[in-house]
């Protein structure tokens, strides 16, 4: 059960046991537990379904009762560890209690499942420290972590073919079904004309982006400048308003204080956002608003270029992934279940500018330090930040100039001159609503790692050598890998081709 969207697979299961193959409870239940598994691939409490008991009462009589016994027996199994714990009875229970009960499809899925897993080692440990702590310590041997991975021959083989083929006269074929053999390419990483050769595709392939971004929106892209890219779904926790406001703080720099740069920069987003989703929507409207007035200032020329490439699909990403020089991976720490598009990135050697989150943290560790741009604060630190109250951003407001000058821009009618007081909004949910999202704790430490990328960018070797560790390094990454895991571990099933 890939998250818990299909989680009535659990009473449904029971129901086709129970009623029309007429096994005893305990053996169905038996049957159903050790058939089912359950991969969490969200950290977000509002991401984890519940549905009305008065819906599923109406649509699905019987599942509701099966549902409600199946709710029983965990009960019971729970009193029977922890007797007379009436608040983990509460928080473990499958029928969330209120004037209007709902099913809690997480615990349900969590009951009916023989394995319990993550998709990043962070996640799962803060899936079990967290999110199901009650159920981690009933039922410690559940839990387990299975790191996502993207499939090499589609995310490089197929979207990035000069790569793939450069790769291939390097190490050979054998790397397109065992993504480890392109560790053989570290000893030539070294070698100024490989990196070389590795910079040319890479510009061959921005020339490309360019050609599109130009197509698309009229926006004329520098391919020589950096283009660093965030491509995702489009969510507070992922702080592209973090980006936004590193953005407007450069903006600021060049065009009032008559500030330069050592590299020029096309920033590039793309991403969808969910229907109902306000706050969402009017981030992707300040990005294009912050687009217009930079994009259109001559005081800036070609030294910052914004652009937002509509209709974001998977033939946009193969075009963005292979251009992308800087991969923008910045969620909030300990938010971020896993991300696969900082994978994808990476395999193509685009360097990751993260916060310690989700995978950033595996990549970090198969990469190296050095070749990974990691900032901010850790997710046990923001953690007890929220716990203790200590989060004040309008104190960081008023100490930090910087800070100060990028809200204002925002509370300001510089990028909404048409539609006065269009942003405020964001000024008082950060300075005033507590931020929860703490972008301005990580701000600072942002443009830090920022001026390290852009300082790097102007050694084309040293660029070169960290990208193709980059590259060299992602064969955990596979989801070969996570396949064989998953079919090891939770399946229970055997290859049966030849390794």
């Amino acid at each position: 059960m890939n998250d818990t969207h299909p989680a009535l697979a659990v009473a449904e299961l029971m129901r086709l046991l129970v009623d029309e193959c007429d096994v005893e409870w305990k053996r169905a239940w038996e049957v159903t537990e050790a058939t089912l598994a359950y991969t969490n691939h969200t950290l977000m409490p509002e991401a984890l379904e519940k549905w009305p008991v008065s819906l599923l009462e109406r649509v699905l009589p019987r599942h509701t009762q099966i549902i409600f016994e199946i709710n029983q027996r965990l009960l019971e199994t729970v009193a029977r560890s922890w007797p007379a714990d009436m608040g983990r009875l509460r928080r473990m229970s499958v029928i969330e209690e209120g004037p209007d009960k709902q099913v809690r499809m997480a615990n349900l899925a969590i009951a009916g499942s023989h394995s319990v897993n993550g998709v990043s080692q962070l996640h799962s440990r803060l899936l079990k420290t967290s999110l199901a702590p009650d159920f981690a310590e009933l039922w410690p041997a559940k839990f387990n972590n299975k790191t996502n991975g993207v499939a090499p021959r589609v995310w490089l083989l197929k979207a990035n073919p000069l790569l793939a083929e450069f790769l291939t006269r390097a190490v050979g074929e054998k790397w397109i079904t065992d993504l480890d053999r392109l560790r053989e390419l570290e000893p030539m990483i070294r070698q100024p004309a490989f990196g070389a050769e590795f910079l040319a595709i890479k510009q061959q392939n921005k020339v490309r982006l360019a050609e599109l971004i130009a197509r698309t929106t009229h926006i004329q892209a520098n391919p020589d400048s950096i283009f660093d890219v965030q491509i995702k779904r489009i969510h507070e926790y992922k702080r592209q308003l973090l980006n936004v406001m590193r953005i407007v703080h450069e903006y600021l720099r060049l065009a009032d204080d008559g500030g330069d740069v050592r590299a020029p920069s096309t920033y590039i987003f793309a991403g969808k956002a969910a229907p109902g989703y306000w706050a969402a929507k009017q981030i992707v409207k300040l990005i294009h608003n912050v687009a217009h007035v930079v994009n259109h200032d001559p005081r800036i020329k070609d030294r910052l270029k914004v652009v937002f490439l509509p209709d974001y699909r998977v033939s946009l990403a193969e075009m963005i992934i292979p251009a992308a020089d800087v991969s923008e991976q910045i969620s909030t720490a300990g938010l971020e279940a896993s991300g696969t598009g900082n994978m994808k990135l990476a395999m193509n050697g685009a360097l990751t500018i993260g916060t310690w989150d989700g995978a950033n943290l595996e990549i970090r560790d198969e990469v190296g330090e050095e070749n990974i741009y990691m900032f901010g604060h850790k997710a046990e630190q923001l953690a007890q930040m929220r716990q203790r109250g200590e989060y004040r951003p309008r104190a960081l407001y008023e100490q930090r100039t910087g800070i100060r000058r990028v809200m204002d821009a925002l509370a300001s009618n510089r990028f909404c001159p048409e539609q006065p007081g269009l942003f405020g909004w964001l000024y008082y949910a950060i300075l005033d609503q507590g931020d929860r999202y703490f972008h301005l704790a990580d701000f600072a430490s942002y443009l830090e790692a920022s001026d390290l990328v852009e300082q790097d960018f102007t050694e084309p070797r040293i660029w070169a050598r960290k990208s193709l560790f980059n590259v060299a390094r992602m064969g955990k990454f596979s989801s070969d890998r996570a396949v064989s895991e998953y079919a090891r571990d939770i399946w229970g099933v055997e290859r049966i081709l030849p390794e």
